[in-house]
């Protein structure tokens, strides 16, 4: 399938025609600071009336995952390091497969934070990075750009689409070509800037809203929340580990030292630690979330219905290989 789109010149989210309206009261520091807020009203406004397509985009991306495919996140300027930063957390929050995530962004990753704004421009080099990836039928690329007309980002995306993706756009303009060539669109209409043009205030504001709620809603779909917990972290420091110790205790209703001694059993890994707390065995927690798909309220279910739980204290059974 050969996907082509239109680069158009660059759109700022508010209007390429500007007066001055308003423009007086703006010299103002606590006008200025209401404008902001505002503005951020709106960015978070512009969000929720997305919300069933966001819903939508997620569920997809739950599927692609549990398939063993891959998620791409691409964007140029502030909106790739919106990208990137919910990329990045993915395998500590929700304990994804790192390898199977990538980020592409104009001149690479080895500077993320260092914003070369010729790099934008660069169609080609859009188009490269993402063909170095290979075959994408399995994939799912996550692109984001205020305008939805970035030659680096609309780039990458049509390299995408003729390699099979499923694309996810992210953008402030109705009909730019970012959501006119993503299978799953998502406009947000945040309005204008309250400093004219820079989109990393209230369009970045809501993109990184999208972006949590995208990759959260897949964890949810996932099983990796469960009554608003992450049970599914990377608990790699002292923090996460004290972290997860709480989120044991707080879901089986057991001690901190149960808990502990459950994660220890467990091997650390939260979601089994849950079902050794409650009183299931080591081997029947294993078993029973294989098959509930890693949700803690199925496989709490599927271990009463088997006999499974046998009200023993973490500490009287055996260990996770």
């Amino acid at each position: 399938m050969v996907f082509t789109m239109p680069i158009l010149p660059s759109l700022e989210t508010d209007a390429e025609e500007w007066d001055d309206t308003g423009a007086a009261a703006m010299t103002d520091e606590a006008a200025f600071a209401e404008a902001m807020l505002a503005s951020y009203r709106r960015a978070m406004a512009s969000v929720s009336a997305v919300s069933s397509d966001i819903r939508a985009a997620a569920r997809r991306l739950t599927s692609i995952w549990r398939e063993g495919g891959r998620l791409v996140y691409t964007g140029a300027g502030s909106s790739g390091l919106a990208a990137a930063e919910d990329a990045a957390e993915l395998p500590g929050t929700f304990g994804l497969d790192a390898s199977r995530i990538a980020i592409v962004l104009p001149g690479g990753t080895d500077e993320p934070f260092r914003i070369d704004g010729s790099a934008e421009d660069d169609a080609a080099a859009g188009e490269q990075a993402i063909a170095e990836l290979g075959d994408l039928t399995r994939d799912a690329v996550i692109a984001v750009s205020a305008s939805g007309s970035t030659p680096f980002t609309v780039a990458a995306v049509a390299e995408a689409r003729r390699r099979g993706a499923f694309v996810i756009g992210i953008a402030h303009h109705q009909g730019s070509p970012l959501l006119v060539g993503a299978d799953a669109p998502i406009l947000l209409e945040s309005g204008e800037e309250a400093l004219r043009g820079s989109t990393r205030l209230a369009a970045g504001a809501a993109q990184k809203a999208a972006l949590g709620m995208l990759s959260s809603l897949m964890g949810f779909g996932l099983g990796h929340i469960h009554q608003g917990l992450m049970v599914n972290l990377k608990a790699d420091n002292a923090k996460l580990r004290e972290r997860a110790r709480g989120i044991v205790a707080t879901i089986a209703g057991v001690s901190d030292a149960e808990a502990e001694g459950a994660l220890r059993k467990a091997g650390g890994e939260v979601k089994p630690a849950v079902l050794i707390a409650c009183g299931v065995s080591v081997g029947a927690a294993v078993t029973c979330l294989a098959a509930a798909g890693g949700r803690i309220d199925e496989a709490l279910r599927r271990a009463a219905v088997s006999g499974a739980v046998m009200g023993e204290k973490p500490n009287e059974q055996g260990s996770v290989a």
